[in-house]
């Protein structure tokens, strides 16, 4: 059964033949490969995953204006339109009840455009001038269809308040091509390289009259975004550009066990708590379930829209506050809502390589397919202690789904997640999580399916309490 997007005419017909368990798998599947061809940069995640809000009933608060909230009451915040911030208020006073949140990313590694792209050279081809975002694996993005996504802001009558306006230009207008072995004929010996050299995307070829006239409208690239957008190029003051692979989600394997996709390290993540709080959204709960999609993890988190900001601690005073209704000392409110809170961090874990065994801890290596990890290590690197390991097992116990370790190779240092940043910033208890994946920061990586629809069922247990 292929469920790919371009190829779901017939998913009604055969969902017929299905229990409904099968049916709800089906169904978080297709949505999981939609989102994730539809989020093709950190601004279209958080974009999609609005959408899909607002389709059930959430409300959008501005952080500038006083918020208004009730018991029951569904809402979500953005911030700097990459970071997404959405809730649901318990029935219970949070004081008293906690917060149950899941965190994860919206970004991805990969190559951002500078300003004044292009670079013209011998027989008219215009190429682009890249910096490189995140720590991906460069050489994955050669001779793949690319395109482009970007974030405007469009001159307005007040200076302080540009316009936001977001495009896809959808189809492939790009390429990186690598050099023919014939040029490096040790190139599968190792080839390191040069983001400056060797990753400048090419798209197309212009006459010297053609290049003239773009350039006086700001350049080919600006030119086909103002059209898109459909503004003068002139009143584009500002502009955040990313390419993308042009790829969709696919099913692979012999028994479709497997799905591929760029950017499942971290939006399968995103993309599972965000189909929790939908499962949740019409069931009562005392605690406040909050889902949290941060940017910019990938390059340490220091930015207002990412974890290591106070961003998540002033939602969730604000929370508090509002449901205090003058009750009492609101500061006291907030420590005493931490201590009833836990938090998920969810980001994606490294599967055993089966063509790699010596890179993988001994007796702590989870398998495609093996359910999703709990992710630990002595040095502190995730937020994951026995009380937050046990929390989590017993989620998956309670779901009916078996949970994996992922420890560190003990001669290979790990890297760190939102768990252990985001404590710098809350007082909080919490595990941190993810599902095991191949080629993580590769231009296209491969999880199990199985893995995040039972994610699901473990998110769904605990937004359900």
């Amino acid at each position: 059964m292929n469920l790919n997007p371009e190829l779901s005419e017939g998913i009604e017909e055969m969902m017929n033949n299905m229990t409904p368990e099968q049916q709800e798998e089906c169904i978080s599947t297709i949505n999981l490969m939609e989102w994730l061809d539809n989020s093709t940069s950190n601004f279209m995640a958080v974009e999609c995953i609005k959408d899909s809000l607002e389709e059930c009933g959430f409300k959008n608060l501005k952080p500038e204006e006083k918020w208004d909230l009730k018991a029951g009451g569904k809402y979500y915040t953005i911030r700097n339109n990459t970071a997404i911030f959405a809730f649901i208020i318990g029935t219970g006073n949070p004081a008293d009840t906690g917060f149950h949140i899941i965190s994860s990313h919206s970004d991805s590694p990969g190559f951002k455009l500078k300003p004044n792209p292009e670079i013209y050279g011998d027989g008219g081809v215009v190429s682009l001038n890249v910096e490189k975002y995140g720590g991906g694996i460069m050489y994955t993005w050669f001779d793949r269809p690319l395109s482009i996504a970007a974030r405007l802001m469009i001159k307005t009558d007040n200076p302080m308040h540009p316009e936001v306006k977001l495009i896809d230009l959808v189809r492939p207008i790009a390429v990186i091509p690598h050099l023919a072995i014939h040029f490096n004929r040790g190139v599968n010996e190792g080839n390191p390289l040069s983001v400056q050299k060797d990753m400048k995307p090419v798209i197309g070829y212009f006459t010297p009259e053609q290049y003239e006239e773009y350039k006086k409208k700001g350049g080919v690239i600006k030119s086909l975004i103002a059209e898109e957008a459909g503004v003068s190029p002139e009143d584009i003051l500002g502009m955040e550009a990313v390419l993308y692979p042009v790829q969709s989600a696919r099913l692979a394997g012999v028994n479709e066990e497997y799905i591929m996709s760029p950017r499942l390290d971290d939006l399968s993540m995103a993309f599972a708590s965000l189909q929790a709080l939908i499962d949740a959204s019409d069931i009562p709960s005392v605690s406040t379930r909050v889902m949290a999609v941060f940017d910019n993890e990938e390059t340490g988190s220091g930015t207002r829209q990412g974890a290591a900001a106070p961003t998540l601690r002033n939602i969730l005073e604000r929370i508090v506050v509002s449901q205090e209704n003058g009750k009492g000392d609101k500061t006291e409110a907030f420590f005493r809502a931490l201590e009833h809170s836990f938090m998920i961090s969810a980001d994606d874990a490294h599967a055993w390589h089966p063509n790699y065994n010596d890179k993988y801890d001994p007796t702590n290596h989870p398998v495609i397919g093996g359910g999703p990890v709990v992710k630990i290590n002595a040095n502190c690197k995730y937020m994951t202690d026995a009380r937050g390991e046990a929390i989590f097992k017993a989620l998956c116990e309670k779901g009916g789904v078996k949970c994996q370790y992922f420890v560190n190779h003990g001669d290979v240092a790990g890297g760190s997640t939102l768990g252990n940043i985001l404590t710098s910033q809350l007082d909080i208890a919490g595990v941190d999580m993810g599902c095991g994946i191949w080629a993580m920061h590769s231009a296209c990586e491969t999880g199990g399916i199985t893995d995040y629809l039972n994610t699901v069922k473990v998110f769904d247990e605990f937004y359900s309490m």
